[in-house]
């Protein structure tokens, strides 16, 4: 029988964008990480090129879940731009972000996969982004890899993951939303998105429409490393909030 696992992410960085509907010169974000967004970071951390289809099949087939620890705020930058050839001027562009944001995604599946996925994170081909190449993450997006469990269960259990500056300046909530994919047997309420990828190639970009359920589950106990760790933008955000409070100079 084939083993089973859970891989876990911890997705925190200056800006976010995770667009699922967006068209033309309007770039929305959703308001967590999509599943196309996940795998396609996934993807290329394991060094799958984005025409190869049959190597990204089995990414794809990965159940996902995603929690919201630390919601952001939603930014909206305009964006301009020249083409590569002609050097005219292209059409002028709203961008939008979440800046702040702190996310568990966690993807569901064959433990050999998620092994080698895990082992990516740690050493990735291409260098992983949150949703555009201009949203690096602020530090690794390796959180665990559980053997032998379910998605439900690691979402609900992971340690609470926002900032310490977050944890400071807000009170602590008694419950976090869970969004997660629906099973077949699942009788809860769900929605759809168009986020399930089935080909990231530039000449045919395809996704399909994916069920979600949206839940609340209680804070988890217990903190996690992360407040140990170096955050390089902790100083900047706090002096900005003292002088947006009236605190500072």
């Amino acid at each position: 029988m084939t083993r089973t696992g859970v891989l876990v992410l911890r997705l925190a960085g200056p800006l976010q964008s995770w667009g699922a509907s967006s068209r033309f010169t309007r770039r929305t974000t959703e308001s967590a990480p999509t599943k196309s967004g996940v795998i396609g970071l996934l993807a290329a951390a394991a060094g799958i090129d984005r025409d190869d289809d049959a190597g990204l099949a089995p990414l794809t087939a990965l159940r996902f879940a995603v929690r919201i620890d630390q919601p952001g705020t939603r930014i909206r930058d305009f964006h301009t731009a020249h083409h590569p050839v002609t050097g005219k001027s292209m059409p002028l562009s709203e961008r939008f972000y979440l800046a702040d944001a702190v996310f568990v995604a966690a993807v569901e599946g064959d433990l050999a996969l998620l092994t080698r996925l895990h082992t990516a994170l740690r050493s990735p081909v291409y260098l992983p982004f949150l949703g555009r190449r201009s949203c690096p993450p602020s530090g690794p997006v390796d959180l665990a890899l559980h053997a032998d469990a379910r998605l439900e269960d690691i979402v609900r259990d992971v340690p609470w993951q926002a900032s310490a500056w977050y944890r400071r300046r807000h009170r602590q909530p008694q419950q976090l939303t869970v969004l997660r994919e629906k099973t077949a047997d699942d009788p809860a309420p769900a929605d759809t998105l168009r986020d399930q990828p089935l080909s990231f190639s530039p000449a045919h970009r395809r996704h399909a429409l994916r069920t979600i359920v949206t839940e609340q589950t209680p804070l988890p106990p217990g903190l996690s490393g992360t407040d140990q760790q170096h955050d390089p933008f902790e100083a900047l955000t706090d002096d900005l909030t003292d002088v947006l409070d009236g605190d500072g100079a």
